[in-house]
């Protein structure tokens, strides 16, 4: 049976995004997926569980996700990782907060750069790096036992903004289709924003892909 981890979500930022620290239950590894913002909170989650972070992954550059990579990375030590395609946005996501009124840290260079069926290894949890494009041309869910962390991908009723650079609608809900239809019913969807949802909730009643799992 594949090892299920144990998940803490926290809500960071002035963008509402979720951070999930994904745990090994026996080994205490940890990764950190998204943490967009509010690094000490973070790393006080992480302190109060004994948690040992080994890898930070980035779902997408844009920079509401990327924020605290820089404060994990300085006292974890641990591995930076992100799609190839999306390392130009993690590099600009200074000058992409400002069009928004905002600040955010500029982040360290990644130290891997993931590719569609990589796996992301956390003790004895192994994810599998799903690549779906459209939000941003280097988005990724990572699947994880029964948890799949969808970053902008897929919402609970909804998908990611296509309408900024990069985006792609066609590709994005084709992506959808192809690859996260096909997943158990059952699977966990934990959206980069707002509330989970699961696989089988989306293909009934999600207004932009509903009807198209056949």
């Amino acid at each position: 049976m594949t090892e299920q981890p144990l998940v803490t979500t926290l809500v960071v930022g002035p963008l509402q995004v979720n951070c999930f620290i994904v745990a090994c239950p026996r080994s205490r590894d940890a990764l950190v997926i998204d943490p967009g913002d509010d690094g000490e909170r973070i790393l006080a989650a992480i302190r109060a569980a004994n948690w040992r972070v080994v890898r930070i992954v980035n779902t997408h550059g844009h920079f509401d996700h990327i924020g605290a990579n820089r404060t994990l990375v300085d006292v974890t030590g641990a591995e930076l990782l992100i799609h190839g395609l999306d390392l130009p946005l993690l590099q600009k996501a200074q000058t992409h907060a400002q069009v928004y009124g905002l600040r955010t840290e500029p982040s360290p260079v990644p130290d891997r750069l993931l590719s569609d069926g990589d796996t992301v290894d956390c003790g004895e949890l192994s994810c599998q790096v799903i690549h779906l494009p459209g939000h941003s041309p280097g988005g990724i869910a990572l699947l994880c036992g029964e948890h799949l962390f969808a970053g902008d991908v897929l919402f609970a009723g909804s998908i990611g903004r296509t309408d900024l650079p990069g985006g792609d609608h066609r590709l994005l809900v084709s992506g959808i289709r192809s690859k996260l239809w096909v997943l158990p019913g059952e699977t966990i969807v934990h959206p980069g924003h707002g509330p989970d949802t699961t696989i089988a909730r989306e293909m009934r009643s999600n207004p932009y892909v509903a009807g198209m799992a056949d």
